[in-house]
């Protein structure tokens, strides 16, 4: 025993195996021959983050803690939000347009989750038949005259009721997209419709208006929601075609009692408006384009009035108001008020789209009207004199009863609900009278008069509108008609067709100013309404367009 401890002997294995802790040696020990380093003054070394000797310590130093903690106070501007998004309230009684609408211009994230009870028996929603029933939704909205963010917000609505929460619509004139994202992991789902053909049915509009407001609030199955929207689509038009043409002659020939006409002028603005809408229907049915129908409407009243100016030795008449009665009910003011209303709303592709359209119709008015008035005034001698439109008589009772007339008619145009045509034609008759008080009685210009009087109709047809839950079209479109720049457009013909192209176009930005003036005074009216009467979760929830200050 003793020789193995002088290293006589074998090695024990056990003593090879497991050293004893005397002999154990760290990698960190120096060889021998090299002296040991002194021990370091303080236990623990000095980190390379620490403050050097002599610097002083910032006061506002930050406590030590988890870069995952919640921040124990708000003093750090950095950290945006400190405490998160803040929730949004979103009331079951304010319109769906409010509440939708303010959904559609929050981003995806801070969006609240539906509200919509799920049955047991129930396994979640059917993604693409929802977003079927979305698309159709937006299809008949979008083809019915519907500004591009209010589409947005239907559809949002529709999907959002059925629990597709992450779901973002996208309109662009013709083309409507949704497109839905279960999760950030899931792949989307993106469904897609075009709209090929368009008409002018308030009604239908309302009843779609109806149908969201009733997915969105009282909780509709898919099966009722499709019944209810192949209601929709079988009603047919409340108003047959030969109260259309009638009421063509109608707008017509009060139209040529604002700018001063009688008896004998009315007569002749609602027989050349009628004749106009039936070479319109017949060329619709031939399948022409809506250019074409537009020149094949502008003719006929330009035909009577230059009739009526070479019969002026017989029968002393305005033949101007004539054909000023029959381009007021061919302007397409439904479209220019829904193109500037998806500019100032941040839809600048839709409102690109639809003030071009707007565009090529009125040519098309242009190159009816020019055709009737160059062959009367360069071959047939015809003397049209552009003042004496100008010289009209203070006539306020029958004007107002005229302006009312018209707006009447306009809203049987726009196959309005029955219940919704007196709204508009009251409606009509207050923007005239504001109108009148302004440019006639307080000699405002005619351009910021006919705003304002636009602001008020606007401003009334949103606070209806949201009485009524519906949309606002049919009690604003139809009392804009007699604040329409008829007058101007036609003084603008008539120059050139004279070859006095300095005034053509002096009239011609007059008429264009006017009718601006007369969209963005409706689009204000509209936001004053939303902005301050009925706002849901108070001020602070309501969001912007969709571009604020875009620089």
């Amino acid at each position: 025993m003793a020789d193995r401890q002088r290293g006589g002997g074998p090695p024990d294995p056990g003593e090879d195996r497991k050293p004893q802790s005397d002999e154990a040696h760290s990698a960190f020990t120096p060889p021998l021959g090299v002296p040991v380093p002194a021990p370091p003054e303080d236990e623990h070394p000095t980190s390379e983050f620490a403050v050097p000797d002599g610097v002083a310590e910032p006061e506002d130093r930050r406590p030590e803690g988890s870069a995952f903690s919640r921040p124990a106070s708000l003093s750090y501007p950095e950290i945006t939000p400190p405490l998160g998004t803040p929730l949004v309230s979103l009331t079951k009684d304010a319109p769906w347009q409010d509440r939708m609408r303010t959904m559609v211009r929050m981003p995806v994230g801070e969006r609240p989750l539906p509200e919509r009870a799920v049955k047991e028996e129930e396994t979640g929603p059917a993604v693409p038949r929802v977003l079927d029933l979305t698309l159709r939704i937006g299809e008949l909205l979008l083809a019915g005259g519907e500004g591009a963010e209010d589409v947005e917000a239907a559809m949002y609505g529709v999907a959002h009721a059925y629990g597709l929460h992450r779901c973002e619509p996208n309109v662009t004139f013709t083309l409507l997209s949704v497109s839905y994202q279960p999760s950030l992991v899931d792949d989307p789902v993106t469904a897609s419709r075009t709209v090929r053909r368009r008409g002018t049915d308030y009604t239908r509009l309302s009843a779609v208006f109806r149908l969201v407001h009733d997915i969105t609030s009282q909780g509709l199955t898919l099966e009722e929601a499709y019944r209810g929207l192949a209601e929709i689509r079988r009603n047919r038009h409340p108003y047959p075609g030969w109260g259309l043409t009638l009421s063509a002659g109608l707008l017509a020939g009060a139209a040529s009692m604002l700018v001063g006409g009688g008896v004998v002028v009315f007569l002749a603005a609602a027989m050349g408006a009628m004749l106009g809408d039936r070479l319109a229907w017949l060329a619709s049915g031939r399948g022409l384009p809506e250019f074409y129908q537009f020149v094949v409407a502008a003719m006929p009243p330009a035909a009577m009035g230059v009739a009526l100016s070479t019969a002026q030795n017989h029968v002393h008449v305005q033949a101007s108001a004539v054909i000023t009665g029959g381009l007021f009910a061919l302007i397409p003011g439904r479209a220019l008020v829904a193109g500037v209303q998806d500019g100032l709303t941040g839809f600048y592709i839709t409102a690109s789209a639809r003030l071009l359209e707007v565009g090529y119709l009125i040519v098309g008015i242009v190159c009816g009207v020019m055709m009737v008035l160059y062959g009367g005034v360069r071959i047939g001698g015809t003397t049209l004199d552009p003042e004496a439109a100008l010289q009209r008589q203070e006539r306020p009772v029958v004007q107002i009863v005229a302006s009312m007339l018209l707006a009447f008619s306009f809203a049987v145009l726009l196959q309005q609900e029955r219940h919704t045509v007196l709204y508009a034609t009251l409606n009509g008759g207050v923007a005239w009278v504001v109108y009148g008080a302004l440019a006639d009685t307080g000699r405002l210009d005619p351009v910021p008069a006919t705003a304002i009087a636009a602001g008020l109709v606007g401003l009334f047809g949103q606070l209806l509108a949201r009485y009524q839950y519906t949309s606002a079209l049919p009690y604003v479109t139809a009392a804009i008609g007699p604040l329409l720049p008829g007058s101007a457009v036609y003084f603008a013909l008539l120059n050139f067709a004279k070859n006095e192209l300095d005034t053509g176009m002096a009239s011609l930005t007059k008429a264009a100013a006017l009718a601006l003036a007369i969209a963005i005074g409706v689009n204000l009216g509209s936001e004053v309404a939303r902005m301050f009467l009925v706002v849901p979760g108070g001020a602070a929830s309501r969001r912007a367009a969709k571009r604020t200050r875009g620089f």
